[in-house]
């Protein structure tokens, strides 16, 4: 995990293919020191995919790597977003308001509407849902406080401009980019596949490094979502991945392989550390992740753990005893 008291290394631009450039932008999170945008050639300019999160300096980052492949943000005809998450899509309208470009996207933005526009109120929720799933009400309080206005990372709620859909395309000069519907990772999550170098732009559905985070909330079963999405992504044959976090890789079947035996690994673990006693989310935490339980990376497991007891629940594996906090058990023996 990288140090949080690291200064964020400034944006830069490399590029990858001719015609496509990537952004490596700088993010504020332990453990996540950046993401990715990709610049694809369009005609006389560029489709901008994804564009980092905001921040006081975020712009000055995306300028700086544009301006190492030769690009400015002028050069921007049209904005896509794998997904509604701020490392993403926490620019678009400050791009589009400088631009005059256009946000295709999912529609199913609903999970980032709060956030984006009353940040307060969206801490409220998750504080609410953290002391239900068993966090104690200090530990709560204390991340609230260390967090109370930073803000999401979002510099304004944005519409799609086009509601992006599976079986649609983007135009570029790399090829139609086709649009393949990926929930899980977030309900509005989409990739891009280009059949025939057979490229697929994963967003944060398939990572280079191994790593999974589920929004719950807005679905039934973000778990079940996301592995049907790698079933639909595995079917393509895709040679080489452009993902939001990391470099370019082209083992891309073995990295679905290794998101499915993650998200196994996981569930058994959730199921075992339940067995017939009663527990509470946050009581099972150090059972399911190999690293300690820090509050930079509390929110993001237990949103991840509620998730994999959503879906055990409704295979009939786990069930929920009625009461506060909220406690789960086994539905039946395991074997």
């Amino acid at each position: 995990m990288s140090d949080p008291k690291r200064k964020p290394e400034p944006g830069r631009g490399e590029r990858v293919l001719p015609g496509v450039w990537r952004l490596r932008l700088p993010l504020p999170w332990p453990g996540v020191p950046h993401g990715n945008a990709w610049a694809i050639r369009s005609g006389d300019g560029i489709v901008l995919v994804d564009t980092g999160i905001h921040s006081s300096r975020s712009m000055t980052d995306l300028e700086l790597a544009l301006r190492m492949v030769g690009l400015e943000v002028d050069d921007v005809r049209l904005v896509v977003c794998t997904h509604a998450h701020s490392d993403h899509y926490g620019q678009a309208a400050s791009i589009i308001e400088l631009t005059g470009a256009e946000l295709w996207m999912h529609p199913a933005i609903g999970h980032m509407t709060v956030p984006a526009t009353d940040p307060e109120a969206a801490f409220d929720r998750r504080a609410e849902q953290a002391i239900s799933a068993g966090v104690p009400a200090d530990v709560v309080e204390r991340s609230r406080e260390a967090r109370r206005g930073t803000g999401f990372g979002v510099s304004g709620l944005v519409k799609p401009h086009r509601a992006l859909a599976e079986g649609m395309t983007v135009d570029s000069d790399l090829g139609p980019l086709e649009v393949i519907e990926t929930p899980g990772h977030a309900p509005s999550h989409i990739s891009l596949w280009e059949p025939q170098r057979r490229i697929l732009i994963s967003g944060d559905h398939v990572l280079g490094k191994v790593s999974v985070y589920f929004d719950r909330g807005d679905t039934a079963d973000p778990v079940g979502d996301f592995l049907s999405s790698l079933d639909r992504v595995g079917a393509l044959g895709a040679r080489l991945c452009l993902s939001g976090h990391g470099r370019t890789f082209t083992s891309v079947d073995a990295h679905i392989d290794a998101n499915r035996a993650l998200v196994s690994e996981r569930l058994r673990r959730t199921e075992e550390a339940l067995g017939d006693e009663p527990r509470t989310p946050f009581e099972i935490l150090p059972d399911l992740y190999d690293d300690p339980v820090i509050p930079q990376v509390m929110e993001w497991w237990m949103s991840e753990t509620l998730c994999y007891l959503d879906h055990l629940k409704l295979r009939g594996r786990a069930e929920l005893v009625e009461g506060q906090p909220q406690r789960w058990r086994c539905s039946r023996p395991l074997g």
